[in-house]
């Protein structure tokens, strides 16, 4: 009995030996295995995606020499800091050579981006209809790059905001926030021209 009862230990240690490798140590590998062939199956359809896309455009460096040039163009486009106040110039002038009345400026906080400046400028303007659209036709084609937004257009009366202001049947009174787009540090003086 004794030498049965030791066969059966043997047989019983001989079987668990290779059961407690496999869910100690193969068991594990083999996960980690798996992650690492999902890993790499991942990155093989990135890289299969990307050489499609390179075989879409034929001249990879030419594409990417278009696109810099693009942006060479849009930068240009950016006035530098000490430019901004000839800019500001420009559009009062284009407001007042349409009949319209600069009212009031507010200079809100300039918004920075990675390459570029946003100068929020809050503007209060009355005038003609007409003129009013011909000065944002003017600010469309101008060629700095702005952008209009918050618009608020109200059809003005024969007496506007105080006795001294006459406006003829037809004007309008307009809000707007006013943004243009500058390289460089936040510039200095804002409201240049505000009174015109």
């Amino acid at each position: 009995m004794n030498s049965n009862f030791r066969q059966v230990v043997f047989f019983v240690i001989l079987l668990g030996t290779p059961l407690t490798a496999w869910y100690t140590i193969f068991r594990p590998q083999n996960a980690e295995i798996a992650t690492a062939m999902e890993d790499i199956a991942s990155r093989q359809r990135q890289l299969d995606r990307i050489s499609q896309l390179a075989e879409r455009i034929p001249d990879l460096e030419s594409a990417l020499t278009t696109g810099e040039q693009l942006v060479q163009q849009v930068e240009a486009q950016l006035p530098r800091r000490r430019d901004v106040e000839g800019v500001l110039e420009n559009i009062w002038q284009m407001a007042d050579r349409n009949g319209m009345q600069v009212r009031s400026v507010k200079t809100r906080a300039a918004v920075p981006s990675s390459v570029y400046m946003e100068l929020p400028l809050e503007v209060t303007m009355d005038g003609p209809f007409k003129g009013f659209y011909r000065f944002l036709l003017e600010l469309e084609s101008l060629p700095r790059i702005t952008r209009v937004s918050e618009l608020a257009i109200q059809e003005s009366g024969l007496k506007v905001r105080g006795p001294s202001i006459d406006l003829p049947p037809g004007s309008v009174a307009t809000q707007f926030i006013l943004s243009i787009y500058f390289a460089d540090a936040v510039p200095t003086i804002m409201t240049a021209g505000a009174g015109k």
